[in-house]
């Protein structure tokens, strides 16, 4: 396996640590789960809600997807194209946070 391979999933892999993990604490701190369509209140509200669904939408998505799986009987096929979806969006996600890892590594080291 190739370095440029295990860097792809490795930031994969930070990208869903921390949907999960910001799907979690706002489900702590607020007694609901996160939802694509979160109300706004005001401008900054708005702007951390929008902060919230980038990083933490892989684990909605996937959190759908199985639900509609489970409950609804969705096809397959959607399931898989949503964790395609999902897992191309942690990527995304683990590519931003990866130099902060990176220099947080290097601090600690």
């Amino acid at each position: 396996m190739s370095n440029d391979m295990i860097v792809a999933l490795f930031a994969i892999a930070i990208g869903f640590v921390l949907a999960g993990l910001l799907s979690s604490l706002y489900q702590l701190v607020t007694a609901k789960p996160v939802r694509f369509d979160l109300p706004t209140g005001s401008i900054i509200i708005g702007i951390l809600q929008t902060f919230l669904i980038m990083f933490a939408g892989p684990a909605v998505l996937m959190r759908n997807a199985i639900r509609g799986r489970l409950i609804e009987h969705r096809p397959v096929g959607w399931l898989f194209a949503s964790t395609a979806i999902a897992g191309a969006w942690s990527l995304c996600s683990g590519v931003m946070l990866l130099p902060v890892f990176v220099v947080v590594v290097r601090a600690v080291a």
